[in-house]
């Protein structure tokens, strides 16, 4: 793809994202919604395979669904309300409609069936974008919704949570691990977003840091399957030394940083008076945390049978880790301790 091509639609995403944020009149945010799909559809579509054209086909039909049904509830808000303002969705009906629209763009549970098949038919790079920028539009306007009654959106966390943790299970595709972990995560911020939103921008913050970091790190060993990581170590020693404590710190492990969201999200449910919700949510995170122990225990507890020459080729691989890489694994490893800031500067 030429660079100028390539630049305009990575400019379109930032524009379409821009939009949405922006937006209080629902025409602008599905507009905005729109120009999001219609520009990573292309990016999906670049290397011209069998796979990414099914995988950009089943993206663009899902995104169509729920822009239509969004486009769909907020001209039936319109019609009963005769106001278009995202802060004016006071009636249930749209509220509910435009909830399950948005949880369908960004794959929470039940509507994420999607979201792993999809992720499989891309490149790394492309499900970096899909797993990270495109899930801030949807969650902008999620956190504007006054919805009426919070049962949906807890159902939806809670069942995002159990999916993404269960779905991981019996992957060997690290791409489909990588889409059911973001199932996952998804759930513990919608959880957060009906009590406080600033921690769901909190846990979007760091998912987005931890979630670069580890698609940074396969990408850099070239690795799409359980099976290859065994080999990663005679590649790249110091990366493969790291990358269980990254995937730790996407299973919520102290002292990592992913502890923090989790953490705080389990205290606020506390305070609300949901210690069973919290008792089920942190039950969920083991299920989690469960494939990334097997990642971890596959890059650095095995080796893959080879017979000497075989090992001459990997080892004359030797790509040199990125600043962005080195940049954002110290910030998933390292920013528990600023937990008191972090929260100061969210809520002020």
């Amino acid at each position: 793809m030429s660079p100028y091509i390539y630049m305009l639609l990575l400019s379109s995403l930032g524009l379409g994202t821009t939009i949405t944020f922006m937006s209080s009149h629902w025409l602008l945010a599905w507009m905005g919604l729109e120009i999001n799909t219609l520009a990573i559809i292309p990016l999906m579509t670049q290397h011209h395979h069998p796979r990414t054209t099914e995988a950009a086909t089943k993206y663009f039909l899902t995104q169509a669904t729920a822009a239509s049904t969004l486009l769909f509830a907020s001209t039936t808000n319109a019609w009963l309300t005769g106001q278009w303002d995202i802060q004016q969705m006071i009636h249930p009906a749209p509220a509910m409609m435009i909830t399950l629209a948005l949880a369908l763009k960004v794959g929470l549970a039940p509507l994420h069936t999607w979201l792993p098949e999809v992720l499989q038919g891309l490149n790394l790079t492309t499900g970096l974008i899909l797993s990270t920028w495109q899930k801030l539009a949807p969650l902008a306007l999620l956190t504007q919704i006054p919805t009426m009654d919070q049962t949906i959106l807890t159902t939806l966390a809670l069942t995002s949570a159990l999916v993404g943790g269960w779905g991981g299970l019996n992957q060997t595709q690290l791409r489909k691990i990588l889409a059911y972990s973001s199932i996952a995560h998804l759930g513990w911020m919608i959880l957060a977003l009906q009590y406080t939103p600033s921690l769901t921008l909190l846990a979007l913050i760091i998912y987005i840091i931890m979630t670069i970091s580890a698609f940074l790190t396969f990408k850099l060993n070239k690795t799409t399957n359980v099976n290859s990581l065994s080999i990663s170590y005679t590649k790249t020693p110091t990366i493969t030394a790291m990358a269980p404590l990254i995937l730790l710190s996407l299973g919520g492990l102290p002292p990592l940083t992913g502890f923090m969201p989790k953490w705080l999200i389990l205290q606020e449910l506390t305070k609300q008076g949901m210690p069973l919700m919290a008792t089920l949510m942190a039950l969920s995170a083991l299920l989690s945390l469960y494939f990334y122990l097997r990642l971890s225990y596959s890059m650095t507890l095995t080796s893959s049978p080879n017979n000497s020459p075989g090992t001459t080729p990997w080892r004359l691989f030797s790509p040199k880790p990125s600043l962005s890489l080195s940049a954002f694994t110290m910030m998933t490893l390292l920013l528990l301790p600023t937990t008191p800031t972090t929260m100061t500067l969210l809520t002020l």
